[in-house]
């Protein structure tokens, strides 16, 4: 995961909208089951697919009232966390 891209998803969600996100999401799994898709091609869909789930995230504690680096901050140590397990 990059934490920059998460940060420009965010920025983007919140001057737009999420569902923009979702529809986006929605695609690349689409795509991503499609056939004749190569490793390499579903590996930058899967970190795409990463980074949008993340920015969601960010997105939903910010919402509630977290401030953008704590919420930021919160997710990747949840995600360096799960990594550690």
């Amino acid at each position: 995961m990059r934490l920059p891209l998460i940060k420009s998803v965010g920025e983007f969600i919140a001057q737009n909208d999420e569902d923009y996100v979702i529809e986006a999401i929605e695609l690349l799994e689409h795509i991503a089951q499609g056939s004749g898709i190569k490793d390499e091609e579903l590996e930058v869909i899967g970190e795409l697919l990463s980074n949008f789930y993340g920015s969601l995230e960010v997105h939903k504690d910010v919402k509630s009232g977290t401030s953008q680096k704590d919420a930021l901050n919160n997710f990747m140590k949840r995600v360096m966390g799960s990594i550690d397990r």
